[in-house]
């Protein structure tokens, strides 16, 4: 299970609607328990994909280290990323599963016409096979 506050979902939601026609991408930040996993927060990352931003994006690996570096310095941990599918369904493509990696929650969200729709999660099994839905649910605010 993914919580996601509503001031986090609705970021997610805006970069994508942002973004479009192109992909958007970013990280959640937050923690893992033995209740699911919370995210407090994100970064919202600039998409590198040169050749077809329309239905790819690109991290690149200077990117993942800042983004852990600004995780540890809110005491938080790297649970995941999320991206946008323009005028597609929320669901991850075969392309997504090859190039992601087991543990991390992938949220995406489908934008359609620039107006964000669907949001799902999904994490990849250990053996790279597929991937399998994760539950969204609404989070309150951040713990005091």
């Amino acid at each position: 299970m993914l919580k996601l506050t509503a001031e986090v979902a609705e970021r997610i939601r805006a970069h994508g609607a942002q973004s479009y026609p192109y992909e958007c991408c970013g990280a959640l930040l937050g923690s893992d328990g033995p209740e699911g996993r919370d995210a407090w927060d994100l970064v919202a990352l600039e998409n590198f994909r040169q050749d077809s931003p329309r239905n790819r994006f690109l991290v690149r690996p200077e990117d993942v280290l800042r983004v852990e570096k600004a995780a540890r310095e809110r005491r938080l941990d790297l649970i995941g990323w999320y991206h946008s599918h323009p005028d597609a369904p929320a669901r991850p493509s075969e392309f997504d599963r090859e190039h992601a990696w087991p543990w991390y929650s992938y949220v995406i969200v489908s934008v359609e016409a620039a107006q964000p729709r669907q949001m799902s999660s999904w994490r990849l099994t250990d053996d790279r096979r597929r991937f399998e839905s994760e539950e969204i649910v609404a989070q309150l605010g951040m713990p005091g």
